[in-house]
């Protein structure tokens, strides 16, 4: 089956939690605080593999998950970082954020991409000794990895792309200028999958070509199959438009080359810039007063025309002679830029963002960075009680408890931490 887009979730480790630990040692008095800072989570790295062709591994499995960093150990030993999560993809897969369809990275190269990077390690208790405070009795929670929601879409990687109606021999084309080998029969919507095939045009000298299939009248609204894989003409360098110039299924080949131009257009409007040739196949079934009125037509848009006969080869090496003389004088393979991530502010990502409620008289504080603040503290240790408080008065947390209407003696609760408002 062929699968060109998938939705995904990629969740990075988890950074390690800090250790509390004192030195013990014979013959070592009050030998201080020796706990190690945890490791860094791992991060979440995508990698192309070509062995893969389609997107439908990412079809049944929707969630990747990076392992955390181990925890920092006592005699300040690190914890250990967490291996990376390497995803590979097909050549060409382009990632987006779900949420904003931003374009996060462009897998068409070799070199593999850190998507989602792992949480930093918390400190351990010796960082945070002082002159003061020589045995702090807490330490720093490890911080949460980046996650998000990656649409995929597979763009093929194709320096040429034929379009045409289904049936005027795109297929029989492939067959016989590469070894490719799709399927041909004489009906319509035979190929169902874009097919690949190399064009070796003599020592070092070679190009891909790619049969779109499926483009029909409304393709751009979805109509047919060609609303699947209209999205693969777009890296396409130049395209070779195939018209049954014999009309042998009762259609205007002129019309057919209006409306295939004219779908392209609709779904991209830089497709209607591409280099075009026109290839009109069938010129067997055709009369000469047929093939030279199509070719007038076509030339008097601006295009090159070539008569062949695909299932024969007949005039095909002109065909492709032609295109590889474009190819040189164009661009390389188009490769999409990844758009820049927004610059927000700490308060529009929420940083230190509290929501204060009152709920049977008990004020309840929400926001998600103070989960790690609360992990790393030990409620059991007055210096460690001291730090939290320095947090809840820096972080604006006791000003947002006034503004609420706090008032001394008050109950407060943090995540299921309860404490009495002190003044």
């Amino acid at each position: 089956m062929f699968i060109d887009s998938a939705k995904i979730t990629i969740k990075a480790g988890d950074g390690g939690n800090g250790k509390v630990s004192f030195h013990r040692e014979k013959f070592v008095a009050s030998g201080g605080p020796d706990g190690g800072d945890g490791g860094r989570g791992g991060n979440i790295v995508f990698q192309v593999d070509d062995n893969l062709s389609t997107l439908a591994d990412f079809r049944y499995k929707r969630k990747y998950v990076a392992k955390n960093g181990e925890d920092g150990m006592q005699k300040r030993c690190y914890g250990r970082k967490a291996d990376d999560l390497i995803i590979r993809v097909p050549r060409g897969t382009l990632l987006k954020d779900a949420a904003t369809g931003r374009i996060v990275a462009d897998l068409s190269t070799n070199e593999p991409q850190t998507i989602a990077k792992g949480g930093r390690g918390g400190w351990g208790n010796t960082h945070f000794a002082t002159a003061t405070r020589q045995t702090p009795r807490f330490a720093k929670a490890g911080m949460p990895g980046e996650s998000m929601e990656l649409s995929m879409e597979l763009k093929l990687l194709a320096d040429v792309g034929l379009v045409g109606y289904p049936n005027v021999g795109k297929s029989t084309l492939v067959s016989v200028v590469s070894e490719a080998k799709p399927t041909i029969a004489n009906y319509h919507f035979t190929t169902i999958t874009p097919v690949l095939g190399v064009v070796r045009m003599g020592e070092g000298k070679s190009f891909v070509i790619a049969d779109i299939p499926g483009l029909i009248e409304g393709a751009g609204e979805g109509a047919g199959l060609g609303h699947q894989f209209l999205r693969h003409v777009e890296r396409c360098r130049m395209l070779v438009h195939i018209v049954d110039i014999a009309g042998s299924e009762g259609r205007d080949p002129k019309q057919d080359f209006l409306t295939i131009n004219a779908e392209l257009k609709k779904f991209n409007s830089d497709l209607a810039e591409r280099p075009m040739i026109v290839a009109g196949n069938k010129c067997d079934l055709a009369t000469d007063e047929q093939i030279e009125d199509f070719k007038n037509y076509v030339e008097g848009l601006g295009y090159e025309f070539f008569p062949i006969m695909a299932a024969i080869r007949y005039q095909v090496d002109p065909l492709l002679n032609k295109i590889s003389e474009m190819l040189s004088k164009l661009p390389p393979v188009r490769q999409f830029e990844p758009d820049p991530a927004p610059l927000v502010s700490a308060e529009e990502i929420g940083l230190n963002e509290v929501k204060v409620t009152k709920e049977d008289g008990v004020f309840v504080v929400e926001g998600e960075w103070l989960i790690p603040v609360i992990n790393s503290v030990n409620f059991d240790d007055y210096e460690s009680l001291q730090y939290f408080q320095r947090v809840l008065i820096n972080s604006g947390v006791i000003e947002a408890l006034r503004d609420a209407g706090v008032e001394e003696g008050d109950t407060v609760s943090i995540y299921d931490i309860e404490f009495d408002f002190m003044e």
